[in-house]
């Protein structure tokens, strides 16, 4: 099982500038980090007027492709909704060359209204949305020519060139049945959520999965991906696991049981020290889960 870690994008109290993010990337990955993963959101806005911004993902994953040399990366996860079908495959293939073909693409449809509605992006019909798009995004990114006459999108004769260098792997964000539908249909992965421990939300994803991949004709399932909350103190309403190098190790080992094939560790908060403790714990797991 492999395990990353989530950088932070939010500058908050100063934090989470490019020289911030870059150190604790290169912490990571001398430490023994699988991957490293970003979101992709404008902002944060609350019903009380908080607000939160983000540094934008793919500017951060270029930088982070040409200043890393082993870690895979990729969006945690990319809203399709932010961007045409083709100008977001042309930038995963472009990026995946940077990287040496270390690029993992997460898709997904997006959920927070206020961004949508600052930034004048309609929240209508996201999932259909999304079907449409990752209908032109995989075969683009798998050197096709593509011409689509769809709902949203028009192309006539679209085609990647310089091609892609590979085949790039397309994980999908999924919870509803729709969306379950579709990563069973067109995803080399699917991103459950964010979690503790594993429990029996998880495990109900999981079997509506299996029902999605027997109704698309699917044999077996897609790589099954978990974000992997870790908070020091943290709200105790919602899961999570201590910042304690013995009980990620613990957590990390729990979630292999589950045949779980990549795990992102969410870990606030997001400093040096912090992250030290997090990899302490990801370097035992590994100790202990080698032949």
């Amino acid at each position: 099982m492999k395990v990353g870690l989530s950088l932070p994008q939010a500058p908050v109290d100063g934090g989470a500038t490019w020289t911030d993010i870059l150190a604790l990337a290169r912490q990571a990955e001398d430490g023994g980090a699988d991957s490293l993963w970003v979101c992709d959101h404008f902002l944060s806005r609350s019903a009380d007027g908080a607000e939160t911004g983000y540094h934008e993902p793919w500017t951060v994953l270029a930088a982070l492709a040409a200043s890393t040399r082993t870690v895979q990366l990729g969006p945690l996860v990319v809203a399709t909704s932010f961007r045409s079908p083709g100008l977001l495959a042309k930038m995963a293939a472009t990026l995946d060359d940077v990287s040496g073909g270390r690029l993992i693409l997460g898709l997904g449809c997006g959920w927070h209204e206020p961004e949508y509605a600052a930034f004048g992006y309609p929240f209508d019909h996201r999932v259909g949305r999304f079907e449409e798009a990752i209908r032109i995004v995989r075969p683009l990114l798998r050197g096709e020519r593509v011409t689509v006459a769809g709902t949203w999108n028009r192309l006539d004769d679209a085609v990647l060139l310089p091609p892609p260098v590979r085949p790039i792997p397309i994980v999908v964000a999924a919870d509803g049945d729709r969306m379950l539908g579709i990563t069973a249909a067109h995803a080399d992965g699917w991103q459950a959520a964010w979690f503790g421990l594993p429990d029996a939300r998880f495990e109900r994803d999981r079997l509506r999965l299996v029902d999605a991949c027997r109704v698309a004709g699917r044999s077996g399932l897609p790589e099954i991906l978990v974000g992997l909350e870790v908070a020091n103190g943290g709200d105790a309403d919602e899961p999570h696991v201590p910042l304690d190098a013995s009980a990620i190790e613990a957590a990390l080992a729990a979630w292999a049981a589950t045949g779980v094939g990549h795990v992102q560790l969410g870990v606030w908060p997001a400093t040096a020290a912090s992250f030290g403790i997090a990899l302490d714990g990801i370097v035992r797991f590994k100790a202990n889960a080698a032949p």
